[in-house]
């Protein structure tokens, strides 16, 4: 077990080979809609990705940097954050596409995308979680990679770079809440917030 767990791509390989067995043992790959279920987990699972890397950068990373040692902030800046970076900004662009492989095999893509009443919860959370994939490539990424010096620029280019890249980062926070309770509220259908939105 140990040399599972001492290895990361062991570990996720367990857990898909878990999952395997967890279906078989329910019953298998039964009836036609496991195409958009596999599509909808991918989404789930993409986006607790994202926003759990984005609340780690808002509520852990940024946060503790004034406390750590300047000697050990290397660590930081050029092992850890860039590592975090690349899960975030792909797991982003998971999350945006499976969203929108969801909607488009269920059918309901257009009717969300122009706010249509009976989607209007699930369509003002796509549009929000547009603008958060966009502001991680295009905005924070760029500017992090100054601040992280994965790219030379001067050190007063460096520093806006990396304010920038924090507050964009703190949109994104204040953004994920709202999304993440409008994806919960069309998705479970709850009678009180649909009637209030239509």
């Amino acid at each position: 077990m140990a040399s599972i767990l001492t290895s990361l791509g062991r570990t996720v390989l367990a857990g898909f080979i878990l999952l395997l067995i967890i279906i078989f043992a329910l019953g298998g790959f039964a009836g036609n809609g496991w195409t958009l279920f596999t599509f909808r987990w991918l989404h789930v699972t993409s986006g607790v990705m994202w926003i759990g890397l984005l609340w780690y950068f808002n509520f852990v990373q940024i946060p503790s940097m004034p406390k750590i040692p300047d000697e050990q902030k290397p660590a930081i800046s050029k092992v850890i954050a860039p590592a975090a970076l690349f899960w975030f900004r792909w797991a982003a662009l998971a999350t945006v596409v499976t969203g929108l492989l969801v909607a488009i095999i269920s059918g309901y893509a257009h009717q969300a995308f122009t706010l249509q009443p009976a989607f209007r919860a699930i369509g003002l959370g796509m549009w929000i979680a547009l603008i958060m994939a966009f502001n991680v490539w295009f905005i924070i990424w760029p500017n992090q990679k100054r601040a992280l010096g994965i790219v030379a620029v001067e050190p007063d280019v460096k520093a806006k770079s990396a304010r920038v890249a924090m507050l964009t980062s703190r949109i994104n926070t204040v953004l994920s809440i709202p999304m993440l309770f409008l994806m919960s509220a069309q998705s479970h259908n709850q009678g009180w917030f649909v009637a209030i939105i239509t």
